[in-house]
């Protein structure tokens, strides 16, 4: 097949979650035997026309010099340019900046499938004008797509009841870790199982207050490490409100895989708090780490971890969590979550399943 992923700024991945997620994908499928093309920001560090058997096309992307409205006018650039292809799949990520363009993608001759993501419009850092945006071109989004695929159970039943329209669940991926060195906490001034973490963008919908204030009413003094930028309105904000509680340390962000996978790995307890989306690659990646996991109460986490996790829904039940220093369960969990990284969410079992669903829908067009 020749594929043409579109919607993220480009491979190999040095941005985030849709980067990542197109870097794997494509490398499996060209491994696989088929063809498939990238488009990359013009602005991407890596200027070449290939990476490891990826072809790529960059494309005009103002957004480092006119900001989010950069954004539409990449995507419009990149399905501009797909119209001179001969892709029998353009997969899109995303529909945020795409969809009022939708009416251009190539659909006679292209299957259109479509990654929904998450709730963009749900998400509290946005004011009432954009958050009614979002839900337009989320509408758009279905309505120019010829398929879909939810990354979540709760996604899947959300398209279905809006739009009536059906979808097939596919999740984010991930690989699963064996080889960890305690030695790496040294560097941070950890000690084993003797701090616990979170890791996500500092936003109101991840849920850091409630799990920081939760943290601060345990009494418990061990470090809690708060991995995520924090050089924004609300990460300041959040640096304020907590500077009192020295055992709180903010780390900014760490981009390096290996350092985060043993920080994950050696944790107490390792607190996921998104409340908004479908699959989210940080939960996803602290399973395959070994994490032991306390996540918000939501249908996005519950339907990934199930049984095989901690649940809070307040900063009291974060509390009560919290100063437990003993959860005998541990090692089972972290088994169990380890078997559903290799037989749902491994890169390879993400791949095949994207393989298959692009075959049957090029069969039935046929």
């Amino acid at each position: 097949m020749k594929i043409g992923i579109i919607g993220c700024r480009g491979i190999p991945n040095y941005y985030g979650g849709f980067e990542q997620f197109a870097e794997y994908l494509a490398k499996i499928l060209v491994e696989k035997g088929h063809e498939v093309t990238v488009y990359n920001s013009h602005d991407h560090p890596f200027k070449e026309d290939n990476w490891k058997g990826v072809k790529l096309i960059h494309k005009y992307d103002p957004e480092g010099s006119v900001g989010t409205a950069g954004q539409f006018i990449y995507d419009l650039n990149c399905i501009i340019d797909s119209r001179k292809r001969q892709f029998d799949i353009i997969f899109q990520l995303g529909y945020t900046s795409s969809s009022i363009w939708g009416w251009l993608l190539p659909r006679k001759k292209s299957i259109v499938v479509t990654n929904m993501d998450g709730l963009e419009w749900k998400r509290s850092k946005y004011n009432k004008l954009v958050r009614n945006f979002l839900l337009f071109a989320e509408r758009i989004g279905v309505v120019f797509s010829d398929y879909l695929i939810s990354d979540s159970i709760g996604i899947k039943e959300y398209l279905l009841e809006k739009y009536n329209v059906g979808s097939t669940f596919i999740p984010y991926g991930t690989y699963r870790v064996e080889d960890f060195n305690e030695d790496i906490l040294y560097d941070f001034g950890l000690k084993k199982k003797e701090y616990c973490m979170l890791i996500a963008r500092l936003e109101p919908e991840n849920n850091i207050e409630t799990i920081l204030d939760g943290v601060c009413y345990s009494g418990v003094s061990e470090p809690f490490l708060v991995i995520g930028n924090h050089n924004t309105k609300y990460g300041r904000y959040l640096k304020e409100k907590y500077a009192a509680h020295s055992q709180i340390l903010f780390m900014g962000g760490i981009y390096d895989i290996k350092k985060l996978n043993n920080l994950r790995n050696f944790a107490r307890i390792y607190f996921h708090g998104h409340s908004v989306g479908g699959t989210n690659p940080s939960l996803i990646e602290a399973m395959g780490s070994g994490a032991f996991v306390c996540a918000h109460d939501n249908i996005f986490n519950r339907s990934i971890l199930g049984k095989d996790a901690l649940y809070f829904s307040d900063s009291s039940s974060v509390s009560d969590v919290y100063v437990e220093k003993e959860h005998p369960q541990y090692e089972a969990v972290k088994e169990n979550n380890f078997v559903k990284v290799e037989e749902l969410y491994h890169w390879n079992v993400i791949a095949d399943q994207h393989e298959v669903l692009f075959e049957k829908l090029l069969e039935s067009r046929q």
